[in-house]
């Protein structure tokens, strides 16, 4: 750690996004910091024994581990200190930057500065009382990534008879992981009419093992008061709620979560950073600068990523612009970004900055619902500026538009607007 204890960018938390976010400040320049809660870097990635990762980044198929060692070592080339096992307890904004508390078993209770900081929070699993699953609170109830450390990490199986509520994409993992162990797994539910997981998952993870997806049923209770003994199953309308007389009890001890993820802004939020509704995540430009000059969000603390190679990406990103913060002189001129509700889940980033020497925009976006050959479109006023086709769309797989601001006039705009037009 630095002794004078200032620093050009200070990155928190140690994931894939945190990893990347540190490696690419230092390598523009930027005195850097990566701070990590845990007590080894990797973030999630540390229990995703299967592979898929690296596909992108390093054109070869990784399993987590190797990916998250592919970018530790970037780190340690650089030379950037990783703190584990610490955490931040405040952060003030200040004149020259940002003052941070923090508390470690060896420092105590200390304090840092940095010009700038980046966001790598990360995300976390929603639990059976954040979607109203009545009952008891009885043993056997995980989220499919504590499921899944137990296995991978601990060496312990958690049942031998589960259901599993949610097809995203962890929950379809752990029902190959867990059947591979010799858990029976009774069938997936998902209160979605399509399942919420990528297209391969659900073919490698469930038909490769004759594991039954049932879409459009949800588990409105838990029986049990120990341990679980069974859950209640209902189909649910297109609304999502519960269809009466259609309940049905399935014998378990155990019942695996994959119902959602939030994005972990605590600190965003007690900064007054401007949130989005739909991403839960910090609104930013194409910079990934939030609503605060100085201070950068990425990865899945940003919005939930479907690819690890995309919070590696916006990792990079995020701290090269960290890095040039304290180089920059123009104010911020930023264009707004508006869509439609009823076409789009979100759109990220919600703004341009005009002012930007950053002309290379990229626009990640999920559909609100399946859409055959239609064609997405970027409008200022009342002239397009861009289209592109897509063959299909669907909202579990993110989608990216580029534009080139040296070829697009937006001199002038407050907002663009991107449409959904129909094939």
């Amino acid at each position: 750690m630095k002794s004078s204890s200032t620093y050009d960018v200070i990155v928190l938390g140690a994931g894939p996004a945190g990893l990347a976010a540190g490696y690419a400040a230092s390598k523009a320049g930027a005195s850097t910091l990566i701070i990590e809660r845990e007590e080894r870097a990797g973030g999630i990635l540390k229990q995703c024994i299967h592979d898929g990762f690296g596909i992108i980044r390093f054109q070869q198929k990784l399993t987590g581990p190797e990916y998250a060692e592919r970018y530790i070592r970037l780190v340690e080339e650089q030379a950037v200190t990783v703190l584990t096992s610490t955490f931040v307890i405040k952060v003030n904004k200040k004149e020259d930057g940002f003052e941070l508390q923090l508390v470690n078993e060896k420092s105590g209770v200390f304090s840092l500065k940095a010009k700038a900081l980046v966001l790598a929070n990360g995300c976390r699993e929603r639990t059976s009382k954040q979607v109203f699953i009545h009952g008891a609170r009885p043993a056997g109830v995980y989220s499919a990534g504590t499921a899944q450390y137990f296995v991978n990490i601990m060496g312990y199986l958690p049942c031998k008879r589960c259901v599993i509520l949610g097809s995203g994409d962890i929950g379809l993992i752990m029902a190959r992981r867990l059947t591979l162990e010799g858990t029976e797994v009774v069938g997936v539910y998902e209160a979605k009419s399509t399942p919420s997981g990528l297209a391969r998952n659900i073919s490698q993870c469930l038909e490769d093992y004759n594991i039954p997806l049932h879409l459009s049923h949800t588990v409105t209770r838990i029986i049990g008061t120990d341990r679980v003994e069974a859950v209640e199953i209902s189909k649910v309308d297109e609304a999502m709620r519960p269809i009466a007389g259609t309940q049905q009890l399935v014998e378990c001890d155990g019942l695996i979560l994959s119902v959602g993820l939030i994005p972990e802004n605590e600190i965003a939020e007690d900064l007054g950073i401007k949130l989005d509704a739909s991403t839960k995540g910090p609104l930013v430009d194409q910079n990934f600068m939030t609503s605060m000059e100085g201070v950068f969000s990425c990865g899945n603390a940003l919005h939930v990523n479907d690819l690890v190679d995309y919070v590696s990406e916006s990792g990079e990103l995020a701290g090269e612009f960290a890095a040039a913060y304290g180089r920059r002189h123009s104010e911020r001129r930023l264009v707004d970004i508006g869509y439609s509700n009823k076409d789009f889940l979100y759109v990220v980033p919600q703004y341009i900055d005009a002012a930007s020497d950053n002309k290379n925009v990229v626009l990640y976006f999920r559909s609100r619902d399946v859409r055959y050959d239609a064609k997405v479109a970027i409008k200022c006023g009342n002239d397009k500026l861009h289209e592109k086709k897509h063959s299909v769309m669907r909202p579990p797989e993110m989608e990216k538009l580029e534009l080139d601001l040296n070829k697009l006039d937006i001199n002038g705009a407050n907002k663009l607007e991107i449409l959904m037009l129909e094939g």
